[in-house]
This record gives C-alpha cells, structure tokens and sequence, in this order.
C-alpha cells in the first residue's frame, strides 16, 4: 500500500506545482488555497508512505514521478516545448523511479 501512497503523493505535487503556475498568471486567493491543500495533499501521502518505503527512496521518486508530471502538464496544458532531447531526458527520470522501485 506504500506505492500507492507515494503515487497519490506525486499528484499532489504535479497539481501543486500547476497549481503555482496558474496562481502566477491569475493571483486570487483560489489558486493560493489550492497550492496549500495540493501540497499538503502530496506531504499526507508522502509521510504515509514513508513508514515502509525508506526516506532516500521515497523521496527520490516523489519529486521524480513529480517532476515529470510536471513536464508532461506543461507540455499538455501550458503549450511547453515536446522536443525529443526534453522528452529524452524526461524518460531517464522515469527511468530513474522505476529502478529505485526495482530495486526495493
């Protein structure tokens, strides 16, 4: 049940992240409150899964799984660049939280 929580914890930081962006276009205290609540969404998760999954481990893949959410909702939402050395780059971080999880 640990992976689930840190998967449910790293869309709390991609919403919390997308969350900053929209609040820096439109500052209302909408987009404030959202970065709060998604970002303490993630933080709950986080904690959870880390009573199994080691902080090092945990950590890593949460702001690796975060990062690319992040990426990829900018690419899909916020017309980001899709360029193949971007999207090369993206695929090592995912690399990256697959085989810290290969190797737990």
């Amino acid at each position: 049940m640990a992976w689930v929580y840190l998967i449910i914890a790293s869309f709390g930081e991609i919403f919390g992240v997308m969350s900053i962006n929209m609040y820096n276009q439109k500052k209302s205290i909408g987009w404030l409150l959202a970065i709060i609540f998604t970002f303490g969404f993630g933080f709950y998760f986080l904690a959870l899964a880390m009573k199994e999954i080691p902080l090092g481990t945990a950590y890593a893949i949460w702001t690796g799984l975060g990062a690319a959410g992040a990426v990829i909702m900018g690419i899909l939402f916020f017309k980001e660049s899709a360029g193949w050395k971007r999207m090369l780059f993206l695929s090592f971080i995912i690399a990256g939280a697959i085989g810290l999880k290969a190797i737990e």
